[in-house]
Protein backbone atom coordinates (compact mmCIF):
# COMPACT_ATOMS: atom_id res chain seq x y z
CA UNK A 1 0.00 0.00 0.00
CA UNK A 2 2.94 2.29 -0.26
CA UNK A 3 2.56 3.05 -3.98
CA UNK A 4 -0.92 2.23 -5.21
CA UNK A 5 -1.90 1.85 -8.84
CA UNK A 6 -4.61 4.07 -10.28
CA UNK A 7 -7.64 1.95 -11.09
CA UNK A 8 -10.03 2.91 -13.85
CA UNK A 9 -10.74 6.28 -15.40
CA UNK A 10 -10.08 9.28 -13.20
CA UNK A 11 -13.40 10.80 -12.06
CA UNK A 12 -13.97 14.55 -12.01
CA UNK A 13 -11.44 15.91 -9.57
CA UNK A 14 -12.62 17.51 -6.35
CA UNK A 15 -10.77 20.54 -5.10
CA UNK A 16 -7.41 19.33 -3.80
CA UNK A 17 -5.78 22.64 -2.90
CA UNK A 18 -3.60 22.56 0.14
CA UNK A 19 -5.48 24.26 2.91
CA UNK A 20 -3.07 26.85 4.30
CA UNK A 21 0.03 27.78 2.34
CA UNK A 22 2.79 25.51 3.56
CA UNK A 23 6.45 26.43 3.23
CA UNK A 24 8.40 25.12 0.28
CA UNK A 25 10.85 22.28 0.75
CA UNK A 26 13.75 24.73 0.62
CA UNK A 27 12.23 26.99 3.27
CA UNK A 28 11.38 24.02 5.48
CA UNK A 29 14.93 22.72 5.15
CA UNK A 30 16.35 26.10 6.19
CA UNK A 31 13.96 26.31 9.17
CA UNK A 32 14.89 22.84 10.36
CA UNK A 33 18.59 23.53 9.87
CA UNK A 34 18.28 26.64 12.06
CA UNK A 35 16.52 24.63 14.78
CA UNK A 36 19.18 21.94 14.47
CA UNK A 37 21.99 24.46 14.92
CA UNK A 38 20.28 25.98 17.97
CA UNK A 39 19.81 22.62 19.66
CA UNK A 40 23.27 21.33 18.82
CA UNK A 41 22.20 18.48 16.51
CA UNK A 42 25.02 16.58 14.83
CA UNK A 43 23.15 14.94 11.97
CA UNK A 44 25.87 15.50 9.39
CA UNK A 45 28.95 13.35 9.29
CA UNK A 46 32.34 14.52 8.04
CA UNK A 47 31.92 12.97 4.59
CA UNK A 48 28.45 14.49 4.00
CA UNK A 49 28.10 18.14 4.97
CA UNK A 50 25.02 20.30 5.42
CA UNK A 51 25.93 21.98 2.13
CA UNK A 52 26.00 18.59 0.34
CA UNK A 53 22.51 17.74 1.56
CA UNK A 54 21.24 21.24 0.80
CA UNK A 55 22.45 20.89 -2.80
CA UNK A 56 20.87 17.45 -3.04
CA UNK A 57 17.48 18.72 -1.82
CA UNK A 58 17.68 21.75 -4.11
CA UNK A 59 18.51 19.57 -7.12
CA UNK A 60 15.60 17.19 -6.46
CA UNK A 61 13.26 20.15 -5.98
CA UNK A 62 14.44 21.65 -9.29
CA UNK A 63 13.75 18.35 -11.07
CA UNK A 64 10.19 18.36 -9.70
CA UNK A 65 9.63 21.98 -10.76
CA UNK A 66 10.92 21.25 -14.27
CA UNK A 67 8.32 18.48 -14.46
CA UNK A 68 5.58 20.92 -13.40
CA UNK A 69 5.37 19.95 -9.74
CA UNK A 70 5.70 22.34 -6.79
CA UNK A 71 6.76 20.56 -3.59
CA UNK A 72 5.77 21.55 -0.05
CA UNK A 73 5.99 19.75 3.28
CA UNK A 74 4.21 19.82 6.62
CA UNK A 75 3.71 17.93 9.86
CA UNK A 76 -0.01 18.30 10.67
CA UNK A 77 -1.35 14.86 9.80
CA UNK A 78 -5.00 15.75 10.28
CA UNK A 79 -4.59 18.15 7.39
CA UNK A 80 -2.61 15.52 5.49
CA UNK A 81 -5.42 12.95 5.83
CA UNK A 82 -7.93 15.62 4.82
CA UNK A 83 -5.90 16.11 1.62
CA UNK A 84 -5.30 12.42 0.83
CA UNK A 85 -8.91 11.39 1.47
CA UNK A 86 -9.99 13.49 -1.56
CA UNK A 87 -7.45 12.13 -4.03
CA UNK A 88 -8.99 10.09 -6.89
CA UNK A 89 -7.66 6.56 -7.21
CA UNK A 90 -5.69 6.61 -3.95
CA UNK A 91 -6.29 4.02 -1.28
CA UNK A 92 -6.98 5.43 2.21
CA UNK A 93 -3.90 6.60 4.07
CA UNK A 94 -2.58 3.74 6.19
CA UNK A 95 -2.93 3.89 9.99
CA UNK A 96 0.85 4.52 10.23
CA UNK A 97 0.15 8.10 9.05
CA UNK A 98 -3.36 8.60 10.41
CA UNK A 99 -3.51 10.50 13.71
CA UNK A 100 -6.68 8.59 14.67
CA UNK A 101 -4.45 5.54 15.10
CA UNK A 102 -0.86 6.74 15.52
CA UNK A 103 1.01 9.34 17.57
CA UNK A 104 2.53 11.65 14.96
CA UNK A 105 4.57 14.46 16.46
CA UNK A 106 6.35 17.16 14.38
CA UNK A 107 9.63 15.85 15.80
CA UNK A 108 9.12 12.34 14.43
CA UNK A 109 6.99 12.67 11.29
CA UNK A 110 6.40 14.81 8.22
CA UNK A 111 4.68 14.66 4.86
CA UNK A 112 5.40 15.88 1.35
CA UNK A 113 2.78 17.14 -1.09
CA UNK A 114 3.34 18.06 -4.74
CA UNK A 115 0.93 20.34 -6.63
CA UNK A 116 0.68 21.02 -10.35
CA UNK A 117 0.63 24.48 -11.96
CA UNK A 118 -3.12 24.73 -11.28
CA UNK A 119 -2.52 24.05 -7.59
CA UNK A 120 -4.07 20.59 -7.68
CA UNK A 121 -2.46 17.80 -5.66
CA UNK A 122 -0.55 15.39 -7.89
CA UNK A 123 1.78 13.63 -5.42
CA UNK A 124 1.93 12.70 -1.74
CA UNK A 125 4.19 10.68 0.53
CA UNK A 126 4.93 10.60 4.25
CA UNK A 127 7.73 9.61 6.61
CA UNK A 128 8.04 8.89 10.31
CA UNK A 129 10.75 7.79 12.71
CA UNK A 130 10.56 4.81 15.05
CA UNK A 131 12.88 4.24 18.00
CA UNK A 132 13.74 0.55 17.68
CA UNK A 133 16.88 0.73 19.82
CA UNK A 134 15.52 -1.96 22.17
CA UNK A 135 13.75 -4.10 19.58
CA UNK A 136 13.86 -5.14 15.91
CA UNK A 137 11.74 -4.35 12.87
CA UNK A 138 10.30 -7.89 12.96
CA UNK A 139 9.02 -7.43 16.51
CA UNK A 140 7.84 -3.91 15.73
CA UNK A 141 5.76 -5.02 12.73
CA UNK A 142 4.36 -8.18 14.32
CA UNK A 143 3.30 -6.31 17.47
CA UNK A 144 1.27 -3.93 15.23
CA UNK A 145 3.02 -0.98 16.90
CA UNK A 146 4.13 0.15 13.44
CA UNK A 147 0.48 0.89 12.67
CA UNK A 148 -1.07 1.71 16.03
CA UNK A 149 -0.05 3.65 19.12
CA UNK A 150 -2.40 1.31 21.01
CA UNK A 151 -2.63 -2.00 19.10
CA UNK A 152 -4.99 -3.61 21.63
CA UNK A 153 -7.46 -0.75 21.61
CA UNK A 154 -7.20 0.38 17.99
CA UNK A 155 -6.35 -2.55 15.70
CA UNK A 156 -9.71 -4.34 15.80
CA UNK A 157 -10.61 -8.02 15.97
CA UNK A 158 -8.48 -10.67 14.25
CA UNK A 159 -5.75 -8.19 13.30
CA UNK A 160 -2.35 -9.80 12.68
CA UNK A 161 1.01 -9.12 11.05
CA UNK A 162 3.78 -11.55 10.20
CA UNK A 163 7.22 -10.59 8.91
CA UNK A 164 9.13 -13.33 7.07
CA UNK A 165 11.96 -11.14 5.73
CA UNK A 166 15.16 -12.47 7.40
CA UNK A 167 17.01 -9.16 7.27
CA UNK A 168 14.29 -7.42 9.27
CA UNK A 169 15.78 -9.00 12.39
CA UNK A 170 18.90 -6.89 11.85
CA UNK A 171 17.04 -3.61 11.34
CA UNK A 172 17.17 -1.79 14.65
CA UNK A 173 18.08 1.59 16.16
CA UNK A 174 16.68 4.80 14.66
CA UNK A 175 14.49 3.50 11.84
CA UNK A 176 12.55 5.70 9.42
CA UNK A 177 9.54 4.49 7.45
CA UNK A 178 8.61 6.01 4.07
CA UNK A 179 5.10 5.21 2.85
CA UNK A 180 1.72 6.35 1.51
CA UNK A 181 3.35 7.32 -1.80
CA UNK A 182 0.95 8.25 -4.61
CA UNK A 183 1.16 9.98 -7.99
CA UNK A 184 -1.81 11.26 -9.91
CA UNK A 185 -2.27 9.29 -13.12
CA UNK A 186 -1.05 12.07 -15.43
CA UNK A 187 2.18 12.46 -13.43
CA UNK A 188 3.21 8.83 -13.70
CA UNK A 189 5.90 7.94 -16.20
CA UNK A 190 7.58 11.35 -15.89
CA UNK A 191 10.66 10.04 -14.10
CA UNK A 192 9.68 11.60 -10.76
CA UNK A 193 9.73 8.54 -8.53
CA UNK A 194 13.53 8.50 -8.17
CA UNK A 195 14.12 12.21 -7.41
CA UNK A 196 11.11 12.56 -5.10
CA UNK A 197 11.91 9.33 -3.29
CA UNK A 198 15.46 10.51 -2.71
CA UNK A 199 14.26 13.96 -1.73
CA UNK A 200 12.32 12.27 1.06
CA UNK A 201 15.44 10.33 2.09
CA UNK A 202 17.47 13.55 2.24
CA UNK A 203 14.84 15.26 4.40
CA UNK A 204 14.76 12.21 6.68
CA UNK A 205 18.53 12.52 7.09
CA UNK A 206 18.27 16.22 7.92
CA UNK A 207 15.61 15.54 10.54
CA UNK A 208 16.68 12.29 12.11
CA UNK A 209 19.97 10.85 10.81
CA UNK A 210 18.39 7.34 10.81
CA UNK A 211 20.24 4.04 10.90
CA UNK A 212 17.81 2.58 8.34
CA UNK A 213 15.00 3.70 6.07
CA UNK A 214 12.44 1.11 5.02
CA UNK A 215 9.30 0.85 2.91
CA UNK A 216 6.66 -1.81 2.31
CA UNK A 217 5.37 -2.32 -1.24
CA UNK A 218 3.08 -4.61 -3.20
CA UNK A 219 4.56 -7.35 -5.41
CA UNK A 220 3.58 -5.56 -8.63
CA UNK A 221 5.98 -2.79 -7.58
CA UNK A 222 8.80 -5.35 -7.79
CA UNK A 223 7.59 -7.06 -10.97
CA UNK A 224 7.45 -3.75 -12.84
CA UNK A 225 11.00 -2.98 -11.64
CA UNK A 226 9.84 0.19 -9.92
CA UNK A 227 12.12 -0.93 -7.09
CA UNK A 228 15.08 0.07 -9.25
CA UNK A 229 13.98 3.72 -9.03
CA UNK A 230 12.77 3.72 -5.43
CA UNK A 231 16.05 4.83 -3.86
CA UNK A 232 16.23 1.66 -1.77
CA UNK A 233 19.16 -0.74 -2.05
CA UNK A 234 17.69 -4.03 -0.75
CA UNK A 235 14.49 -6.05 -0.99
CA UNK A 236 12.96 -9.21 0.48
CA UNK A 237 9.50 -10.74 0.00
CA UNK A 238 6.83 -11.19 2.69
CA UNK A 239 8.17 -8.32 4.75
CA UNK A 240 4.70 -7.58 6.08
CA UNK A 241 1.77 -9.99 5.78
CA UNK A 242 -0.79 -7.69 7.32
CA UNK A 243 -4.43 -8.44 8.09
CA UNK A 244 -6.56 -5.60 9.48
CA UNK A 245 -10.15 -6.71 8.79
CA UNK A 246 -11.73 -3.69 10.44
CA UNK A 247 -9.89 -1.39 8.00
CA UNK A 248 -10.24 -3.70 4.99
CA UNK A 249 -6.48 -4.27 4.76
CA UNK A 250 -5.19 -7.65 3.56
CA UNK A 251 -1.63 -7.19 2.25
CA UNK A 252 1.46 -9.28 1.57
CA UNK A 253 4.18 -6.71 0.93
CA UNK A 254 7.89 -6.71 0.13
CA UNK A 255 10.34 -5.09 2.52
CA UNK A 256 12.64 -2.51 0.94
CA UNK A 257 15.41 -0.88 2.94
CA UNK A 258 18.52 1.26 2.86
CA UNK A 259 21.27 1.48 5.47
CA UNK A 260 22.80 4.59 6.94
CA UNK A 261 26.06 4.18 4.98
CA UNK A 262 24.15 3.67 1.72
CA UNK A 263 22.11 6.79 2.43
CA UNK A 264 25.24 8.83 3.02
CA UNK A 265 26.74 7.60 -0.23
CA UNK A 266 23.55 8.58 -2.05
CA UNK A 267 23.50 12.07 -0.54
CA UNK A 268 27.11 12.70 -1.51
CA UNK A 269 26.25 12.34 -5.21
CA UNK A 270 24.11 15.36 -6.06
CA UNK A 271 24.58 15.05 -9.82
CA UNK A 272 22.96 11.61 -9.85
CA UNK A 273 19.49 13.06 -9.24
CA UNK A 274 19.60 15.38 -12.24
CA UNK A 275 21.34 12.83 -14.47
CA UNK A 276 18.74 10.13 -13.86
CA UNK A 277 15.89 12.50 -14.66
CA UNK A 278 17.62 13.84 -17.78
CA UNK A 279 18.16 10.26 -18.97
CA UNK A 280 14.48 9.51 -18.39
CA UNK A 281 13.42 12.59 -20.37
CA UNK A 282 15.79 11.62 -23.19
CA UNK A 283 14.52 8.04 -23.31
CA UNK A 284 10.89 9.19 -23.22
CA UNK A 285 11.53 11.61 -26.10
CA UNK A 286 13.17 8.87 -28.17
CA UNK A 287 10.35 6.47 -27.36
CA UNK A 288 7.64 8.89 -28.49
CA UNK A 289 9.59 9.81 -31.62
CA UNK A 290 9.96 6.15 -32.58
CA UNK A 291 13.76 6.20 -32.18
CA UNK A 292 13.71 3.85 -29.19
Amino acid sequence: MVLTPFRGREPPRPSTHLMPQYPSVGQSFRNRAVRCNKTGCTNMQSNVTTLDVSKYISCADDVARNAGLNIAMGDDFRQYVAITSKLPGKYPTTPNFNPNYSDLSPESSFWIVGRDQEDRVAHVQALRLYDLSKTTLVEHLESLRACFADPVGKSGLNSTCRCYAPSARSITGRVAYRGDMWFRDDFRGRGLLAPLGRLAFALAWVNWSPDFIYSLVAEWYIKKRIFDRSGHCHREPHGSVLRLPTLGIDDDEWLLWTTRDELLKMLSNTSEVAREWENHVRDSTLLHSGSL
